[in-house]
């Protein structure tokens, strides 16, 4: 994994975190929503690099 790719992916599942709490604590479920699929979606870029590292 690269560093940038890690860096990249670590600011998306902050940025999620942050937007999931502010939609918690507003009742916006719909931010609540998107924070939680930034979230997932860093976890599955992190899971695929992992992969491609073991087959370097």
């Amino acid at each position: 994994m690269g560093l940038d790719d890690k860096v990249s992916n670590t600011a998306q599942s902050a940025k999620g975190k942050v937007k999931e709490a502010a939609g918690k604590a507003t009742d916006d479920e719909r931010l609540e929503a998107e924070g939680k699929a930034d979230q997932a979606g860093a976890d599955l870029k992190q899971a695929g690099e992992k992969v491609k590292d073991a087959f370097k």
